[in-house]
């Protein structure tokens, strides 16, 4: 008998979703309202709006792509122009992505303090003084003064864009949006390369620096950006700013109803109702001694974040050069060329991701992904081991190279910055975010500082026959801590976490919300 009352329980909650799903499909198809075009046009406007934020707020990370590209060639007439060592080559391309995790670590607190748009901003600031400054730079000591602030600046923009978008962004596009600053990145990674090869006729002394000058751009463009975007409406509600928290909830979703939904849910998050805070634990204490839900969101964060990193993408990137060199390119001309291929591939099969994050989802964009990086690195090791200073060497080497960028792009180059965005709970998702931001920039600068004295010791092909390895064993941790958060708001995935249930998808009651919220 009580199975059957539960059972009929069941059925008629289902029956609930099954009619919200369909009042809310007749909602947004204007089956309620005699005014449809005016629907349709209040949609697409919204729609509009929230694209501009995502990709003002991604325009950081041009910054970050830009160098990347930029000093792959940049470095090869910086050596010429002021005469540096190998190592200090090594120090040069790799402490940015050291350096850059003050800047996380920072920009966690920082963007809980002043805001998330405001930070952004900050970013811009830091890194354009520290641009200007390796521009005009006369020796090696003010050039690395100079690449120290770049890193802090880039490292207080990569962790915030993809936070402020994931925060802002409707559930159903939030994949895809949240995607724009690895977009970004690499479309500064190919403005990069095309930068290198179109000043690399200018004299020594005066190319590289051109070529760095050139990243001080898009800065210009984040001025003008914060005064057009809005801050995140969860950041607003931490700092008991409902009402405006609102606002741009309505700016970013033309459903009033979803929208008092959605703001009841970031409240409960928060631990923000009827205008009142509860009391909560330092968030570094929380992190530190994490609750077992949290411990794995970090474990997931951390680790998509570090894979990412350690599967050689950076090295590849920076010294394109030096691979394409090893293969029997030669000539500085023709080997930027070449990068420039490496470019292209890497910003075009971004657009993949993009098209497919929010439709197949994304865990099996992460298993094409690892799974084609570590076929086309096995394939770069094989082809600098077997084949020397041919047109099949060559051939082989430039499309195992752009085959690994590319699959890079379709999946764990996004697919980590939107994981580390949405599964941390709100109270401490900057901060928790931060640190998945630095694992990524510690180990983007273990791997380039250390690239070339590993290619010295066991040779370019056996570095890329490791890479091969690592990527092999992202494969098996994707499959056992990445979970699917496809189609859930950033408050159902939090419960995910929780593991005490299964997640109904799209359809949480508010009350289930409240009730494990409360209990977390």
């Amino acid at each position: 008998m009580g199975a059957q009352e539960n059972g009929s329980a069941q059925m008629g909650l289902g029956s609930k979703n099954k009619y919200k799903r369909m009042n809310s499909e007749l909602r947004e198809d204007g089956g309620y309202d005699d005014d449809g075009d005016l629907q349709q046009e209040s949609r697409s406007s919204t729609r509009k709006y929230v694209i501009a934020c995502a990709v003002f707020a991604s325009l950081n990370s041009v910054l970050l792509g830009y160098d990347v590209g930029v000093m792959s060639g940049a470095i090869l007439f910086i050596q010429e122009d002021l005469k540096i060592t190998d190592v200090q080559e090594e120090v040069l391309v790799g402490c940015l992505s050291v350096i850059s995790l003050l800047g996380s670590l920072a920009g966690g607190r920082t963007s809980d303090a002043i805001g998330r748009k405001w930070t952004m901003g900050l970013a811009a600031i830091v890194f354009q003084t520290g641009a200007a400054i390796m521009t005009l730079a006369p020796s090696f000591r003010v050039l690395m003064i100079g690449r120290l602030l770049a890193g802090v600046g880039i490292g207080f923009g990569v962790m915030i864009a993809p936070i402020y978008i994931a925060e802002i962004s409707p559930t159903i596009a939030r994949g895809s949006l949240t995607s724009f600053p690895e977009i970004f990145i690499n479309l500064g990674i190919l403005l990069g390369y095309v930068s290198n090869y179109a000043f690399s006729g200018f004299p020594a002394h005066t190319n590289w620096r051109i070529m760095l000058a050139v990243g001080i751009l898009p800065s210009v463009f984040i001025a003008l950006a914060l005064f057009i975007i809005p801050e995140s409406p969860r950041w607003l509600v931490m700092q008991n700013r409902v009402d405006e928290a609102r606002a741009v909830l309505l700016k970013t979703n033309d459903n009033e109803a979803e929208v008092e939904e959605r703001l009841a849910e970031i409240q409960l998050a928060a631990g923000n109702t009827n205008g009142e805070k509860h009391e909560e634990k330092p968030v570094w204490r929380e992190l530190l001694s994490p609750s077992p839900s949290l411990r794995r969101m970090l474990i997931t964060g951390f680790g998509i974040q570090c894979f990412q990193q350690i599967t050689g993408i950076d090295a590849t990137v920076y010294y394109s050069p030096t691979i394409f060199k090893e293969a029997g390119i030669e000539g500085n001309t023709k080997l930027l060329a070449a990068t420039v291929a490496v470019g292209v591939s890497k910003t075009a099969f971004i657009l993949v991701a993009i098209c497919l994050i929010d439709k197949l989802g994304r865990k099996p964009l992460l298993y094409v992904s690892t799974i084609g990086m570590t076929i086309c690195l096995f394939s770069v090791g094989l082809t600098l081991a077997l084949l020397k200073d041919g047109p099949l060497s060559i051939g082989l080497a430039i499309l195992s190279v752009c085959g690994n960028v590319a699959f890079f792009s379709v999946g764990i180059g996004p697919v980590c910055w939107v994981l580390t965005s949405e599964i941390f709970p709100l109270r401490v998702r900057a901060q928790a975010a931060a640190l998945g931001a630095v694992g990524n920039r510690v180990c983007s600068g273990l791997i380039s500082m250390s690239f070339l004295s590993v290619t010295r010791a066991i040779s370019v092909s056996g570095t890329f026959f490791i890479f091969s390895a690592i990527s092999a064993l992202s494969i098996a941790f994707v499959y056992t801590c990445v979970p699917e958060t496809k189609g859930k708001s950033l408050e159902q995935i939090e419960l995910m976490f929780q593991g005490e249930h299964e997640l109904p998808g799209s359809e949480l009651e508010l009350g289930d919300v409240e009730h494990l919220v409360q209990k977390e």
